[in-house]
């Protein structure tokens, strides 16, 4: 007879699981990353080298898990009854934080004297969003809020707080920390992404201007992180919708007129504590002119939105590097899942589509490296919000297909999938959605319709080398002349042609013609595994961590 104990000691079963993804370095295996800090910043690979060691941290993994799956709590009274609005969370959100904050994914950018120290600080925050992404957003909104805060005299001691490398969650005046946090209060219920129809009110308590304290007065529908230390947020002025600096707390140590009325209970992004405020004469810190809030407030878009098309190509990387684990020692007809014909296609899909976001995001981070140069800046100002658009668009639909190139294994919560899974969507919301992204684009060649030329100026080389992306550019020079007519249509073809290209610069030449062939070619379906007449296992092993 039999028994289970028998059963279980024998035959293949066992040897056909697969342990989890740990014991690789998410830095140094990736062939992206490595390479954008060898070219750009090789001063930085010890410190890359260093985070992408803990992304697979088994240890990290499950603090990751624990903060996601212990919410945080709004504790507005104390015990005595006194008003608090406190937000409590989970220690494991606090060790994400010391790690993220302490690593510099927040910082780097600011604080390193040295060449492409963007591009640097963009693969930390790539690494970091394969970890965890709902402590992406403080990293993200701090590396944001520093060019806005140093053009301001009065809060230049804040940003000097913001960067330094290091986490200290205690809620006293920023005067007794030794590092600081800052959030975004924006939105409002009744305007969404339209900041112009915000009614938040701020009046000055003496002179008025840049620099002066004002009382601010209103409701915020959307306010990340109300446990951070100060707030960049818009209100109205006489001279219009202005942008204010807030502290969490008075000098005094008393709460500085905030009011926490509940935080969201959102599909994702779990472990970020997201609220709804309110604003009683809260001292406030005019920043910039009366009247030019939004613009003040958008200036620092370009970072944020450069911070989502990053890390929903982490997102895209994690998931990825959760397929190719599992399929590379699973078995099934006798042979790797990733060799099967029937999977391969969806690999080799998955990588083109990661090692596509992978450069444009990285491409962003190296035009804010030589943001001085003229060209550059438009570049940024104009694949910016396409990199926004197309890499959070995608980032979904990777993430789904993962799941289902995994299988039932993946859809359970001890897995890391469902945590990818829910996340994604946010990336195409926050910092604008979108339709949001799609008009930033036509904005920006209508009104700037210069920034077209250095953006196309870097694909023709390849266009030349490649047929299908020289029709592909002559095709994105007639749309631009009305980009409203075919907007969604014209944003995509950007992206994919910008892709395209600087695969073909970068990249090994099967994954560039790969990508070239079925993203610009009519031979791709609109789901993922329809590539024809590629080398899949060429594409999936230049994916593979190492």
């Amino acid at each position: 007879m039999t028994t289970t104990e028998d059963f279980t000691r024998q035959g293949p079963i066992p040897d056909n699981l697969v342990e989890d993804l740990t014991g690789v370095n998410a830095f140094t295996g990736d062939a992206v990353a490595a390479q954008v800090v060898a070219t750009a910043a090789p001063w930085a690979r010890g410190r890359a080298a260093e985070l992408g060691a803990r992304v697979w941290d088994p240890r990290v993994l499950e603090t990751a898990r624990n903060a996601q799956r212990h919410t945080p709590e709004l504790r507005p009274l104390d015990r005595l009854g006194h008003e608090v609005f406190d937000v409590e969370f989970h220690p494991s959100y606090h060790e994400l934080m010391a790690l993220a904050f302490g690593s510099g994914v927040h910082s780097l950018a600011w604080t390193a004297d040295a060449p492409g120290a963007h591009s640097a600080r963009a693969v930390l925050s790539y690494l970091w969003n394969q970890v965890d992404g709902s402590t992406a957003c403080p990293t993200g909104m701090a590396y944001a809020s520093i060019p806005i805060l140093r053009s301001q005299p009065e809060l230049a001691p804040w940003a000097d707080k913001i960067v330094v490398e290091g986490y200290d969650p205690a809620d006293v005046p920023v005067t007794g920390k030794s590092a600081a946090t800052v959030g975004y209060f924006m939105t409002e219920k009744h305007g969404g992404s339209d900041l112009r129809a915000n009614v938040t009110v701020a009046r000055p308590t003496g002179r008025r201007g840049p620099g002066e304290t004002y009382l601010v007065n209103g409701h915020k529908w959307f306010a990340s992180v109300p446990m951070a230390d100060c707030y960049l947020t818009v209100a109205r002025t006489e001279g219009g919708v202005s942008c204010l600096f807030v502290p969490r707390r008075r000098a005094d140590g008393t709460l500085n007129g905030i009011r926490v009325n509940r935080l969201k209970d959102k599909l994702g992004n779990r472990a970020n504590a997201s609220s709804e405020i309110e604003y009683h004469d809260a001292e406030a810190v005019l920043v910039g002119e009366e009247g030019r809030g939004v613009r003040t407030i958008l200036s620092s878009a370009e970072y944020t939105r450069l911070d989502f098309a990053i890390g929903s190509a982490g997102l895209m990387r994690a998931a990825l590097s959760q397929a190719l684990h599992h399929n590379d020692r699973r078995t099934a007809f006798g042979s790797r899942l990733s060799a099967l014909p029937i999977q391969a296609p969806v690999l080799a899909d998955l990588a083109l589509e990661w090692a596509g976001a992978a450069h444009l995001g990285f491409r962003l981070a190296r035009a804010e490296d030589h943001h001085d140069d003229v060209s550059e800046a438009l570049v940024s100002r104009l694949l910016t919000p396409v990199a926004k658009y197309w890499n959070c668009r995608r980032v979904s639909a990777v993430t789904e297909e993962v799941i289902q190139s995994i299988g039932g294994n993946a859809y359970i919560e001890e897995h890391p999938c469902p945590r990818y899974y829910r996340e994604a969507p946010l990336n195409a919301i926050w910092e604008g959605t979108s339709n949001m992204m799609v008009a930033d684009v036509g904005r920006v060649l209508t009104r700037e319709p210069k920034a077209l030329e250095p953006v196309l100026d870097g694909i023709r080389p390849a266009a030349s080398e490649h047929p299908l992306l020289a029709t592909a550019l002559a095709e994105i020079e007639e749309l631009a002349a009305a980009p409203e007519d075919t907007a969604r249509y014209l944003v995509t073809r950007l992206a994919l042609a910008a892709q395209a290209a600087l695969l073909v610069e970068h990249a090994p030449s099967v994954v560039a013609e790969a990508f070239v062939a079925s993203r610009l070619g009519t031979g791709w379906g609109p789901g993922f595994g329809t590539l024809r007449g590629v080398d899949f296992e060429a594409v999936i092993d230049f994916a593979r961590l190492r």
